[in-house]
């Protein structure tokens, strides 16, 4: 395990913004994540942790100098697409003027050392520990590359890969060093408990919509324009759902994980750099498959994985 970095600042500075709103930085309502690198290598304690919280911060898990090699690929990407400010250092991924970039995985195809970051011994290790057996995972690979602007609204995975198993883990890795104005990702204190949530708005899936217009209309979540957002508003969710928005500053090396059921959002890039990270997904290998994410061509959200019901 790499050494854990201390020198992390204690608290936001404010506002604390997220999908344009500006969130309660209050103890009662922000804060930080528990860290688990104490019980990174004891299994049964990481899964314990998980049932308690719904999610594992790993701060300092992954090799640093990994991380960074798999950085200098994807700022290499950027800087030849145009993305970064002409005349700048490649790795300070400072923005060109009125970039919009956001999602790109094709950021991650063919990045030697992002692979054997994410699906390397390391990784995979740490999964066969808290899951108790052999381990797969998914074969998309998830690369954000955040241009200034708003982050990612509040969601559950479970929307976006509920057709194989529930017991399906992300794992969220920062390219690079992530302050609270880079705009990092934050979890939704105790949602992986709300059951409510979970049997309404987690039980959907994005690309199963209502045929019939009517009932189309009459449910949000099942329309086939619906994109999976939980809520725009960050701060008003929290105030309906209770708990605390949970993050931290965080160093390449870092390693966040949660479960499918566990809400979460970023908050916005308030900077002028862009922030790189990357979700990967991985379960037990003997448990079914969301055949959306594996392959050597996964369809993902493409017109393969529509479904229309009468509903």
């Amino acid at each position: 395990m790499a050494s854990v970095a201390t020198d992390r600042p204690p608290s936001p500075a404010l506002p604390v913004v997220a999908s344009g709103v500006e969130l309660d930085p209050s103890p009662a309502a922000f804060g930080t994540l528990r860290a688990s690198d104490d019980i990174a290598g004891d299994g049964e304690a990481l899964a314990a942790r998980m049932a308690d919280d719904g999610y594992l911060f790993l701060p300092g898990y992954l090799d640093r100098e990994l991380v960074l090699a798999a950085r200098r690929v994807v700022c290499e990407r950027l800087a030849a697409e145009g993305h970064l400010a002409p005349g700048t250092p490649p790795e300070e991924a400072i923005a060109r003027p009125g970039a919009t970039i956001k999602f790109a995985p094709e950021l991650a195809e063919g990045n030697v050392p992002l692979h054997e970051l994410l699906y390397g011994p390391g990784m995979l290790g740490l999964y066969e520990r808290f899951l108790g057996g052999p381990v797969r995972h998914f074969d998309f690979t998830w690369l954000r590359a955040v241009s200034p602007g708003r982050g990612t609204a509040p969601h559950g995975d479970s929307v976006f890969m509920n057709r194989g198993t529930p017991a399906l883990y992300t794992a969220w890795v920062p390219l690079g060093d992530v302050s609270y104005d880079l705009g990092g990702l934050m979890v939704l204190e105790n949602s992986h408990r709300l059951h409510e949530v979970r049997e309404t708005y987690g039980s959907r899936d994005v690309d199963a919509y209502c045929e019939n217009p009517a009932e189309a209309a009459a449910d949000p979540w099942r329309g086939p324009g619906w994109h999976g957002v939980l809520s725009d508003d960050p701060a008003e969710l929290r105030r309906q759902l209770g708990g605390r928005w949970l993050t931290n500053p965080f160093r390449a090396g870092d390693l966040l994980t949660f479960s499918i059921h566990t809400l979460h959002a970023s908050l916005d890039n308030r900077s002028d750099r862009i922030r790189m990270s990357t979700d990967s997904r991985y379960q037990l290998a003997s448990e079914p498959v969301d055949e959306r994410w594996v392959g050597e061509h996964p369809i993902g959200h493409g017109p393969e994985a529509k479904r229309g019901m009468i509903c």
